[in-house]
């Protein structure tokens, strides 16, 4: 494997799903400060789904990749992040067909074209980054072999969203659109308490309204907490919408939480 010219390991901060606090990401030529934005905003959505900053610059994962396209510089990353979680959790395979986007939702497959040759090719975004200069796309190994990226190691692209891969039994691959993470099931915890009594008398009350609470029980620095989650709401916005309505009614430190 040839040495690209340009650092790849600092292209590629991974941005760690289950990460909520600021950490510092090594990488040649200095750290990285990252932060996931773990708010009650952001609670209903998974760690890869809530904006996050580095260094200081925020950045808003995209609800869908319908209509995405995009052209700037790819560089690629490979060995020193060989077997390594990226931010959806999977292992990095250095040999297989993936890329890191900055926004793109996880599970996108993204047709690549480099400029200079014309060779494109097709990878799934599993991962978070590159975050230097103007580069939008960080491919792995493979694929940045098949676009002739890894010599000089970056290059012109042009990037389309295509859309979740899906196979039938004869191997024909279509493309759906991404799935908004909109869409799902979510409550609203509008009180926490030590005692339970106190959460089943809200709970009661508001499951009387609704027709749906339930009283969630948590340890938390060795006290118990009996948390009232109320209402099912079939898309995130709908929850925040429930949420601001708790929220002048009283209860200012309501928040949304996903239901499994």
């Amino acid at each position: 494997m040839h040495k690209k010219l340009s650092i790849t390991s600092a292209d590629a901060v991974r941005i760690g799903i289950a990460v909520l606090l600021t950490a510092w990401l090594a990488g040649c030529g200095g750290g990285y400060r990252t932060r996931v934005m773990d708010t009650p905003e952001t609670a209903g959505l998974k760690g890869h789904q809530k904006p996050y900053t580095v260094n200081g610059r925020l950045y808003r994962p995209m609800t869908s990749s319908e209509g995405f396209s995009q052209e700037g510089i790819a560089s690629w990353y490979g060995s020193d992040f060989h077997g390594k979680k990226t931010s959806n959790g999977e292992l990095y395979d250095m040999h297989a067909m993936t890329a890191a986007h900055k926004t793109l939702p996880m599970g996108t497959s993204v047709r690549v074209v480099n400029r200079q040759n014309g060779r494109e090719s097709v990878v799934r975004i599993n991962d978070r980054g590159p975050f230097v200069g103007e580069r939008i796309i960080d491919l792995s190994y493979a694929a940045a072999s098949q676009l002739g990226v890894v010599g000089p190691g970056t290059a012109p692209v042009r990037i389309e969203a295509l859309g979740i891969a899906r196979s039938d039994d004869l191997g024909n691959i279509t493309y759906q659109p991404s799935p908004s993470y909109d869409v799902g099931s979510f409550a609203v915890q509008i009180g926490s308490f030590t005692v339970n009594d106190n959460a089943r008398r809200l709970a009661e009350k508001y499951r009387q309204q609704l027709g749906q609470a339930t009283i969630k029980q948590e340890w938390v620095a060795g006290r118990l907490f009996y948390r009232v989650w109320v209402g099912r709401y079939d898309s995130l916005s709908a929850a925040h919408a429930a949420k601001e309505n708790f929220g002048r009614s009283g209860y200012g430190n309501c928040f949304v939480v996903a239901l499994d």
